[in-house]
């Protein structure tokens, strides 16, 4: 069956408006603010009213080891959703991230899930919003001026000068900050910068800085900003993460805060409205909660805990999403956003796809763009079971937490019945309480149904839910139990910088926090190249960051970039305006 293109498929939806939508789940346009006809954002006193109702279902969507390509894990949770509702007639919200425009305008292209499961409308979902992103992005950036500012305006006013205007002296060790500027676009010759130039011969006479240093950009997505909008619980939660994020030393080596600088109070003003989810729907009319955008391999990767609560008061299930693999986006939903939500989820689905175990089978090189492989295209039993320790590490890992597990084989056209068994057959021999074969992309919720029984039956199963560490233990412990225990590394390499960096934030109090990998996705290793269920690895720790604020730290392993490069042909080169219609085209 021929399938149109995704924005075809979006474009030509029945979008209901979302005052409809809202009222599904009860709610009213008081409990909104309307962003056009057919998006929304929704209210955090909704909270207080629902207190007293009971919770819904929890299920959390991960996968396996992607390809480059991805293996359908957000279009697999709106056709659950879809499923769920349309098919098995439950109330049942979705809650997923929204997506960075670097990627919509890169390789990956947009998150909104595909063909006949996406939420819609898919262009606003992949473009602007309601500008949270963009919110973060000037926060973020009114942190890094304020931050340059004071280091230049301390070193031309005394002591007496600075208390005059309501100011002590932070002492600001340049070498320590790591504060990077963001911005939300894809561009590798901006990982490194150098700023504030020495010249005495600025045309317009002004002062130059006198602070020239190194320093460089992140993608805004990868911002601690953006970290704690997705895991801040309210108003009062926000402002105090705020006033904690730490973004250097001072010259007597303690950490200085966003309260210390003054600009805390601020930056919870350009939050306070991106702070609420935003409501949306699925092609078949579910409610969707897109809300906080965090990379998984380079952040936590998972939306909003706010959304989480909101809709979970709401809907008998809700489905929400956890970046990248199990090893990545799933421990840190358990370890971090778990530990600050108190939620735990009642079921995991496991996403695999033939096409990915084959490429962990010793399959050929997955390229973005180009035609694939014979291998992936033609039934070859052997090279599928050679990549099935991929999926056994991550049904194990879920099994770790104590949560039930139901594998959903996301089905392409050129997947063999028998390839079909073979995968099941592996899954439920590893524990996973259920496998099932999905057609969602094609068929759309009731192409999830079988999924969708298998599911709410996993969620009634009894469940033994445990945190892969305790915080007591240290820094480094930690990063080596999970290299050990989720990856399977014999162990961890840590750099000299990366030392000195884990003593200090250990001086300085921060010990207790949960750890947040930034890792590559395309391997449970630090190693994009080893695939399967690579042994024999020691993972290298380059460097180590303290996200005080958001409540994690952050080391960052072997190559690991905060921000990603544009492809040779970027999706940008596709998309374009309709003159006469209006309409974008060529999104996807």
């Amino acid at each position: 069956m021929s399938v149109p293109s995704d924005i075809d498929i979006a474009q030509a939806a029945d979008l209901r408006p979302i005052l409809e939508i809202a009222a599904k789940l009860g709610l009213t346009e008081d409990d909104l603010d309307l962003y056009g006809k057919f998006k929304a954002k929704v209210h955090l006193d909704v909270l207080k009213r629902l207190a007293n109702r009971p919770q819904g279902k929890y299920i959390d969507v991960t996968a396996i080891t992607p390809t480059p390509l991805g293996e359908g894990k957000t279009t697999t949770t709106v056709g659950l959703v879809q499923a769920l509702g349309t098919d098995l007639g439950k109330s049942v919200v979705a809650c997923i991230r929204q997506p960075s425009m670097g990627p919509t305008f890169n390789i990956k292209g947009g998150a909104a899930g595909g063909g006949y499961s996406q939420i819609i409308p898919m262009e606003d979902f992949n473009l602007h919003l309601t500008g949270d992103i963009h919110a973060i992005s000037i926060a973020h950036n009114l942190v890094a001026a304020a931050i340059d500012t004071r280091m230049y305006h301390e070193s031309r006013q005394s002591d007496e000068g600075l208390a005059k205007r309501g100011l002590k002296r932070l002492d600001i060790d340049p070498a320590t900050i790591t504060w990077n500027r963001v911005v939300d676009v894809c561009d590798r010759s901006m990982r490194q910068i150098q700023i504030g130039f020495n010249d005495d011969d600025l045309a317009d006479g002004s002062p130059s800085p006198i602070f020239p240093r190194k320093t460089g950009v992140d993608i805004a997505v990868a911002s601690e900003l953006m970290a704690i909008l997705a895991l801040t619980t309210g108003l009062k939660d926000l402002r105090a993460r705020v006033g904690r994020v730490v973004f250097g030393l001072n010259k007597q080596g303690n950490p200085v805060t966003l309260e210390d600088l003054g600009v805390a109070g601020a930056v919870t003003v350009l939050l306070k409205d991106a702070i609420m989810p935003n409501l949306m729907q699925t092609l078949e009319g579910q409610p969707a909660f897109v809300h906080a955008g965090p990379f998984a391999n380079i952040a936590h990767g998972n939306s909003s805990i706010i959304a989480d609560q909101i809709a979970l008061k709401l809907a008998d299930y809700v489905v929400t999403e956890s970046g990248f693999g199990a090893d990545i986006g799933m421990e840190k939903f358990f370890d971090i956003k778990c530990r600050y939500s108190g939620l735990i989820p009642n079921a995991v689905v496991l996403v695999a796809t033939v096409r990915a175990l084959k490429m962990h089978g010793g399959g050929p090189k997955v390229t973005p763009g180009a035609p694939l492989d014979k291998a992936y295209t033609e039934e070859n039993l052997p090279l599928l079971e050679k990549g099935l320790a991929n999926l056994g590490v991550h049904i194990r890992n879920v099994l770790r937490f104590g949560i039930p597990v139901v594998v959903a084989v996301n089905g392409f056209a050129t997947d063999t019945e028998a390839e079909m068994e073979v995968v099941r057959q592996y899954a439920e021999g590893q524990g996973a309480f259920a496998a099932v074969k999905t057609t969602h992309w094609a068929d759309g919720g009731r192409g999830a149904k079988a999924l969708a029984e298998a599911v709410v039956a996993a969620c009634e199963q009894p469940s033994n839910f445990q945190f892969l560490y305790p915080l007591d233990w240290p820094i480094k412990r930690k990063i080596e139990h999970i290299a050990r225990e989720i990856y399977g590394a014999d162990g961890v390499h840590f750099e000299p910088l990366a030392e000195q960096q884990i003593a200090t934030y250990e001086k300085a109090g921060f010990g207790n926090l949960p750890i947040c990998m930034a890792k590559t996705h395309l391997s449970l290793s630090h190693d994009p190249n080893l695939k399967g269920a690579p042994k024999g690895f020691t993972v290298p720790v380059r460097e180590v960051r303290a996200s005080v604020g958001a409540g994690f730290i952050y080391p960052l392993l072997g190559e690991m970039s905060t921000m990603p490069g544009l492809a040779t042909a970027p999706a940008f080169m596709n998309i374009d305006l309709d003159l006469e219609t209006g309409k974008i085209v060529g999104m996807f």
